[in-house]
């Protein structure tokens, strides 16, 4: 083999020898990313404070009864299962950068409209479109994180993911003590603007440049991402074509962690956490509990 041949085959992993890189610019653009996951969770959490607040709205077009609370809480996991298909669609196909911009647009709608809501068709059309974008942010943001991150660091800012969900359900429920519904809502909108306004500097994937043939620019958002002062490695022939195939799925290496995986996500769903997460103060008022 001749050493240009070497050089075709060597994987684009980042800096030859392991060396750190010197650009901390991966951990800003991980941080944009991760705003979605937080707008995600505070969407989560929102219906916790605000249904106690619009069970006691002085207008009664906006006055929630029983049935009118469960679907308010319950219809943003309809959003999110519509914005799972969609996010998968767009990921491939409009890019990993460009997915999270979109999903920005539903979560300010969303709030938008919740925060301008003359009727409970108004708060429930808003709870919607929210749920509709955590759908696409809870998909793209892991697989933007996990691409433009290098090996050192890339379990680090995977875990972010799921810590920045859960900062957001605690930033809901803390600000539903000082905050009513209406700007509990508008409070919503500003990760996801601040997001908006962080990722139109981010770069896209290199990975995903890759799929599209953009060697220079998958080069270049490397360089951005981990670095200019470093040493590149060429990807590999071929590295643009790489992909997932069904018949994959035999393999154990595969099917085993992929049946763990679900497992565990059918089972945390099964546990009731998504009830407690959107009722938490309906269920401790109607416990009698008070802090």
């Amino acid at each position: 083999m001749t050493p240009e041949d070497q050089e075709e085959t060597q994987p684009l992993l980042g800096p030859p020898g392991g060396s750190a890189p010197l650009s901390r610019r991966v951990f800003l653009a991980a941080f944009a990313a991760a705003l979605g996951p937080l707008t995600f969770g505070f969407a989560l959490g929102y219906s916790s404070p605000a249904i106690p607040s619009l069970r006691r709205a002085a207008a009664r077009a906006l006055r929630l009864d029983d049935a009118a609370a469960s679907w308010f809480g319950a219809i943003v996991t309809l959003g999110a299962a519509a914005g799972g298909v969609l996010g998968g669609w767009l990921v491939d196909r409009a890019g990993r950068k460009l997915s999270l911009l979109l999903c920005t647009l539903p979560f300010v709608v969303g709030f938008a409209v919740i925060t301008a809501a003359q009727n409970v068709w108004m708060l429930l059309g808003g709870r919607l479109l929210t749920g509709v974008a955590c759908g696409i942010a809870s998909l793209v943001a892991p697989v933007y994180i996990s691409e433009i991150a290098y090996p050192a660091v890339r379990g680090l800012l995977g875990s972010c993911v799921q810590l920045m969900v859960v900062t957001g359900i605690l930033l809901a429920y803390l600000a539903g003590w000082v905050l009513e519904w209406r700007w509990l809502a508008v409070l919503g909108c500003v990760p996801a603007s601040f997001m908006l306004l962080l990722m139109c500097y981010m770069p896209e994937t290199p990975r995903f440049l890759l799929t599209q043939h953009n060697r220079q620019e998958a080069m270049a958002a490397m360089q951005f991402l981990w670095g200019s002062e470093q040493t590149w490695e060429e990807p590999p022939v071929g590295a643009e074509h790489q992909g997932f195939r069904l018949a994959q799925l035999r393999l154990p290496s595969i099917y085993k962690p992929f049946i763990i995986g679900v497992s565990l996500m059918a089972f945390q769903q099964l546990s009731g956490i998504n009830a407690v997460m959107f009722y938490a103060e309906t269920i401790f008022e109607e416990a009698k509990f008070k802090v």
